[in-house]
């Protein structure tokens, strides 16, 4: 009988806690002024030392142009598989993953 009641103390407590915890973590949420935004939503400050603008500095990553290119490359390659396996489909009926596999 004692177990009963000491498992109703021990939720009774969690639950106060959370009633208790609830306007807190409320009112740190409304504390937040917003007063470094821009526009709402746009509040991004760098942190002290990172610059504001990153091109040219050495944070700039300096991408590649070539690089880049790789995946439109990949991308337009890609559309061009599917492309055969949709008009595949629509003559045979039947869809074949294996590009190498549809009859030109």
């Amino acid at each position: 009988m004692e177990k009963i009641s000491t498992i109703g103390r021990k939720a009774a407590l969690i639950l106060a806690g959370a009633v208790l915890a609830a306007p807190l973590a409320v009112a740190t949420a409304v504390a937040y002024d917003g007063t470094n935004c821009k526009a709402p939503g746009n509040c991004w400050e760098p942190k002290p030392g990172y610059p504001a603008t990153i091109a040219g500095t050495k944070y700039d990553p300096k991408h590649d142009p070539k690089e880049i290119s790789k995946q439109a490359v990949s991308i337009e390659q890609m559309e061009e598989r599917n492309r055969k396996r949709a008009e595949n489909f629509k003559k045979t009926g039947k869809f074949e993953y294996d590009v190498t596999k549809i009859p030109n």
